[in-house]
């Protein structure tokens, strides 16, 4: 068994107004060494297979039709070999 362990961000040329006023939230807190905040989105999935290429095509499916827009949205996946959970 895996878990894709999913990052899913804006495309570095989209607004991000969630990002901005984070960074705006943090200058004001006085952290001056922040010079620029994205905010994007975490999902952990786990994928019922031994193969690791079939758990990151899957992941790679799932964030294509479902969990990121491709038009506005990168992702990336990393995998972690776990334990399969006994019933």
């Amino acid at each position: 068994m895996y878990k894709a362990i999913i990052s899913i961000t804006l495309r570095p040329s989209i607004l991000d107004p969630e990002g901005k006023t984070v960074h705006h939230g943090l200058k004001n807190l006085g952290f001056t060494q922040v010079d620029d905040v994205r905010m994007g989105k975490h999902a952990e999935i786990r994928i019922d297979t031994t193969d690791e290429e079939e758990a990151r095509r899957v992941a790679t499916e799932a964030c294509e039709q479902l969990l990121a827009n491709p038009v506005t949205e990168n992702f990336e996946i990393e995998l972690e070999e776990v334990a399969s959970e006994a019933a």
